[in-house]
């Protein structure tokens, strides 16, 4: 059976030698604020040099460089940027954070990004409440000339039969965007916790596939816990014979990195084929907790879940 998605690379090398780096920084401004919901907003950048940015799509990671006060972005390096960033001075280092391209539409120079609405005195935080059409803006994404593919994309499900893709509201745009690319005979579950009811957006799915939106009506729940309430309900209810006991090596959700995805090719297809692929993203403990008992008590291989902590509660990150 083929993969879940058609492959974004198919009949591309993976990772050819590249003459110019992967990712690259692009000048661009605010072409449009567009609110969402009462939780997102989408801001849509434009930009010439837009129309050489990587339209892999599915969850497509990219970088928003965030200005420093006075200088903006003149201090931001070019190029292979990374190395040249982390040896400036602290005054000089501009902040960014790590989110998916919603949508890239290399031919109008436009690229959209969704952005959760948050309050929680980080510098993300601050600039999206004061940003406004017009406002010059620096993104770091894939450069479609650099000869490599699918850098930056975990959703590599293989020729698993069956998904299960599981976040919060900081995984809505990846989980919206891998949804739409789907194959019309994909079949599986998408739960999706969000802030509110009024926070659940339109999304198109295969009529195979049904998604489940589910907004923390209960002042007294947990983040995270009707996510990890209807993965277990959805789960119990599909698998029959898979309980194999697996052991999980445990993750320090302060310190570690939680993310770890199947060791396959970046986009094409995951390390191990199976019947299911789940794919979890969101705040670092909930998601923690789910692949545990994905691994250690459902029995699915480790190799075909790729989980992400995206951020951590407490901590103001986004």
């Amino acid at each position: 059976m083929s993969s879940l998605v058609a492959p974004p690379t198919a009949g591309v090398p993976a990772r050819p030698v590249a003459a110019k780096p992967a990712h690259r920084p692009y000048r661009v401004r605010v072409a449009a604020v567009t609110p969402l919901s009462p939780s997102f907003v989408r801001l849509t950048f434009a930009g010439d040099d837009l129309a050489d940015f990587g339209a892999d799509g599915l969850d497509q990671r990219i970088k928003v460089v965030l200005p420093l006060p006075g200088t903006g972005f003149d201090t931001f390096p070019g190029g292979d940027w990374w190395s040249a960033w982390r040896a400036l001075p602290d005054h000089q280092r501009n902040p960014f954070r790590t989110y998916t391209a919603r949508a890239v539409r290399p031919a109008e120079r436009e690229v959209d990004v969704d952005f959760v609405v948050h309050a929680d005195g980080g510098p993300a935080a601050a600039w999206l409440a004061t940003v406004a059409a017009g406002d010059e803006a620096m993104l770091v994404g894939p450069d479609a000339t650099s000869g490599v593919r699918g850098s930056g994309v975990e959703w590599a499900p293989g020729s698993a039969r069956t998904v299960m893709i599981a976040g919060d509201e900081t995984a809505a745009p990846a989980i919206c965007s891998i949804v739409e690319q789907l194959p019309a005979d994909a079949r599986g579950c998408v739960f999706v916790e969000v802030p509110g009811e009024a926070d659940v957006l339109p999304l198109a799915a295969p009529a195979g596939v049904s998604v489940h939106w589910l907004p923390r009506v209960d002042a007294h729940a947990g983040h995270g816990e009707r996510l990890q309430r209807a993965v277990r309900d959805w789960t119990a209810r599909y698998v029959t014979a898979w309980h194999r006991g697996v052991d999980v090596t445990d993750v320090d959700v302060d310190h570690d990195l939680l993310w770890d995805v199947p060791q396959g090719e970046p986009g094409r297809g995951a390390a191990l084929e199976g019947d299911l692929y789940a794919w979890l993203a969101g705040e670092a403990a909930a998601i923690k907790s789910l692949r545990r008992f994905l691994v250690s008590e459902v029995g699915v291989d480790r190799r075909q879940v790729a989980f992400m902590g995206y951020w951590r509660l407490g901590r103001s990150e986004m």
